[in-house]
């Protein structure tokens, strides 16, 4: 369940102004039952400044009047209006200049430990262009010598997920062509076949 923003605060702001019970209060902050006791005492959050979850939209004053006339029922956050935070759209990726010198490292380990992955694929996941993976993969990179391969996700330049989802989708991909090409060898063999009993 989701909690309120600043529990205690909202927990000493519900002490202070609602006739719910301590139940009540504790299930909704998501604290113990005893904290919300102390509080009522005076023992916790002295001089603290109870946050008003009318005011910020976490609850409703119907709601609040619901769980007041009933100390069965359990208070619920209301529906944020707030505009949720969009993914980060697909495209190039910005690579800080302290890890641009890892790139060609993270390509040649790519290139090497996952050749069913294409150069486009590479590109996109690691922020790079089809004329340097190409460059690294012919050893006719400018740096070749001293190009080690290792995990572009130990580098930093990419992140686990994204790596395997590639990884997938190419390994399905390369299944998927292999099947077409033994299609399309079991044909030709067929038509030889066919025309050499003629």
């Amino acid at each position: 369940m989701a909690l309120p923003l600043m529990p205690k605060a909202t927990a000493v702001w519900l002490v202070e102004n609602t006739a719910l019970s301590f139940i009540q209060i504790a299930d909704f902050c998501g604290l113990h039952e005893l904290e919300i006791q102390a509080i009522a005492d005076g023992d916790v959050g002295m001089g603290m400044q109870g946050l008003d979850p009318l005011a910020n939209g976490q609850l409703t004053q119907a709601e609040l009047d619901r769980c007041a006339a009933d100390p069965a029922s359990r208070l619920k956050l209301a529906k944020s209006t707030n505009p949720m935070p969009k993914a980060r759209g697909k495209g190039a990726r910005y690579t800080p200049v302290s890890k641009r010198q890892d790139r060609p490292d993270g390509i040649a380990w790519l290139l090497k430990n996952h050749p069913e992955l294409q150069p486009v694929q590479i590109a996109k996941l690691l922020g790079t262009t089809k004329p340097t993976i190409k460059a690294i993969d012919d050893k006719t990179h400018w740096n070749s010598t001293n190009i080690t391969p290792r995990n572009p996700v130990t580098l930093g330049l990419c992140t686990e997920a994204d790596l395997e989802k590639l990884v997938i989708i190419a390994r399905a991909r390369a299944a998927k062509l292999g099947k077409a090409e033994e299609k399309a060898e079991s044909k030709v063999q067929e038509s030889t076949e066919a025309s050499s009993k003629e």
